[in-house]
């Protein structure tokens, strides 16, 4: 396949437009000049039912699904994953799409045990499978999700998490590297995308909630589990040559909100 021009313009169709990172993904794309379909239940398209997704499709050169699970629950996460992405790949099929790009988690085929990791291998699956072009971007742990991680950990008054590395990354620069991914040619393979700065997990959030003003206290745990799952030394950051972003935590606007 020829190599994409920067001046081409295409249509993309963003599942889960309406999103955290689909929104941002859609402004992006519409600044450069690309049309942009937010592509939601709320505007429309629902990749579970298939309402929508044959008009969406038509005309479409690149879907990018940023989509996610309404539950976490094992079984209803798995079946969102694996029914979404079936319907959505037969209906790129009969429109002719030739890229399709998802956003997934770095380490999911680290921790199987985790059930939206192995949901998420499931669909990845169905993606490699499909013989629709296609690439995958693996991001870490987003700065948004930085709360929900702290109150997922707690326990009482105490938050335990494990003295590993952790690599978080801004929504924005998920949005731009997925952006970039998707106006390009296929990777027909993956890309890993992280945060510019390292941290051990305990000390990140020990010095995080200090900052919100959060009288929880952070214990080091080396067995505690994140989101059901025991974590190695790695498991949640990627390997070398990752592509990293270029906002820090520590100059994130969001990052005194998130604590509210």
């Amino acid at each position: 396949m020829p190599r994409r021009q920067k001046g081409d313009v295409m249509k993309v169709v963003v599942i889960g437009g309406t999103g955290l990172i689909g929104s941002k993904l859609v402004a992006k794309l519409g600044e450069h000049g690309h049309e942009a379909v937010a592509a939601s239940p709320r505007t429309g398209v629902n990749t579970l039912t298939g309402e929508g997704l044959a008009e969406a499709m038509a005309g479409t050169q690149v879907v990018v699904d940023v989509s996610n699970s309404p539950s976490f629950e094992p079984a209803a996460v798995m079946e969102f994953f694996e029914t979404s992405t079936r319907n959505l790949l037969a209906a790129e099929a009969d429109a002719g799409v030739g890229h399709h790009v998802a956003l997934s988690v770095v380490g999911t085929e680290r921790m199987p045990e985790n059930g939206y990791f192995a949901a998420k291998i499931a669909q990845e699956q169905l993606i490699q499978k499909s013989g629709i072009p296609y690439s995958l971007v693996h991001a870490t742990q987003f700065f948004e999700f930085v709360r929900g991680i702290a109150d997922e950990a707690t326990q009482d008054d105490t938050v335990r998490i494990a003295p590993v590395l952790f690599q978080p990354i801004a929504g924005d620069d998920v949005a731009a590297a997925v952006g970039r991914v998707a106006v390009d040619r296929p990777l027909n393979g993956r890309i890993e995308i992280a945060g510019p700065d390292l941290f051990r997990m305990d000390e990140f959030f020990r010095e995080t909630l200090a900052g919100w003003g959060d009288p929880r206290q952070v214990v080091t745990d080396p067995h505690a589990r994140y989101f059901g799952a025991e974590l190695k030394e790695r498991s949640l950051v990627p390997e070398d040559g990752a592509t990293l972003g270029t906002i820090r935590y520590a100059d994130w606007p969001g990052r005194d909100a998130t604590g509210r």
